[in-house]
């Protein structure tokens, strides 16, 4: 059963059906059909039994257009880009639009919240769940085969997990700061990050411990360089105490993630990231490999080897930018042309 869920004010509908109305002028890509909805798929875990979840989803874009799904980090959401009906800034707002390899004019542009995102689930979460459920929304939505899958770190992974499962269900996959593996280095970053999460528990501060886990993580996602760059200022006194340049964006990271996300969704997620193991050449499907220069939880050499392992099928392309593991985000314009690349190949759509 798929459930469309109107914007505020509206009744929902209980099928699935494209939801039109008047293009919007701060936005381009509010001028094509866009629609929010749920499913309910039984869902065999790996660890955690089966279990009934609720799929959220986010479709934009013709109709009739290749279905890309687009999937991003574990904060990262089903809400993609800003439309008419949904006007809110999209996670990945800069990457989706007219004349963009994701241009919602001639693809449409499918997104999920992961299972567990919203934190009632409190189980070990495989990234080979997410595909499982990728499975179920596909057959609620009527939706035989992907044109490709679009993911950026946990997406990435997923989307592995779906070339290996499902294959017949993704004709392409583009793989962007995600391997076949945890490397051991970032696997021990999250596991200081959950820590944190404990120990703010433990003293009946769970946002403290969220924020501190957040602003390690930011400390993983870039690089020294942007850091020197941006914070390389003398440090103050304040209140007898010194405070660095950096600490102000800091908290503020932090903070705006407390405000967002369950601390149970948040470990859950990073664990499901340590979880993640597939064989390459178990993976049938052409797929493009996006490696950054500096990224520090997915290292070239890890991008190298699943290249390797993927044989005739795959690619490698490389992304030199100051921004570690999050250049995928703030690097929209090198991205889209990479993307454009990846998605003409093999008789691609232009």
């Amino acid at each position: 059963m798929s459930l469309v869920e109107s914007p505020a004010g509206q009744s929902p509908v209980p099928h699935f059906q494209p939801c039109c109305a008047p293009p919007a002028e701060d936005h381009a890509s509010a001028s094509v059909p866009a629609l929010r909805g749920h499913v309910d798929v039984l869902l065999p875990m790996r660890h955690a039994g089966v279990r009934s979840v609720r799929v959220a989803f986010e479709v934009v874009g013709a109709a009739n257009a290749p279905v890309v799904l687009v999937a991003g980090g574990i904060s990262a959401h089903r809400h993609v880009v800003a439309s008419t009906q949904f006007p809110e800034a999209g996670w990945a707002n800069d990457l989706v639009g007219p004349g963009r390899a994701l241009d919602p004019a001639r693809r449409r542009i499918l997104a999920f919240d992961y299972i567990g995102a919203d934190g009632t689930l409190d189980a070990p979460i495989d990234p080979a769940d997410q595909a499982d459920a990728i499975r179920g929304l596909l057959d609620a939505l009527d939706i035989d085969a992907l044109h490709a899958v679009v993911g950026y770190s946990y997406g990435a992974l997923v989307g592995l997990q779906l070339a290996v499962r499902h294959p017949r269900r993704v004709r392409k996959l583009v793989a962007v700061s995600g391997a076949h593996r945890p490397h051991p280095y970032a696997a021990a970053w999250r596991a200081l990050q959950r820590k944190a999460v404990d120990l703010g528990q433990l003293q009946c501060a769970d946002g403290q411990g969220l924020s501190l886990a957040r602003q390690f993580a930011m400390l993983s996602y870039r690089t020294p360089e942007e850091f020197e760059q941006r914070f390389d200022a003398a440090p103050e006194l304040v209140h007898g105490r010194v405070r660095v340049a950096a600490e102000d964006y800091l908290d503020a990271v932090g903070a705006r993630y407390v405000g967002r996300t369950p601390a149970t969704a948040f470990r859950r997620l990073s664990e499901s990231i340590d979880l993640h193991r597939v064989d390459p050449a178990q993976v049938r499907i052409p797929t493009v490999v996006v490696a950054v220069e500096g990224d520090r939880l997915v290292p070239l050499s890890d991008a190298v080897a699943l290249v390797e392992g993927l044989g005739t099928l795959g690619k490698l392309r490389l992304l030199r930018s100051r921004y570690g593991h999050d250049a995928f985000l703030k690097e929209p314009d090198r991205m889209d042309a990479i993307l454009s690349a990846a998605l003409r190949a093999n008789g691609g759509a232009p």
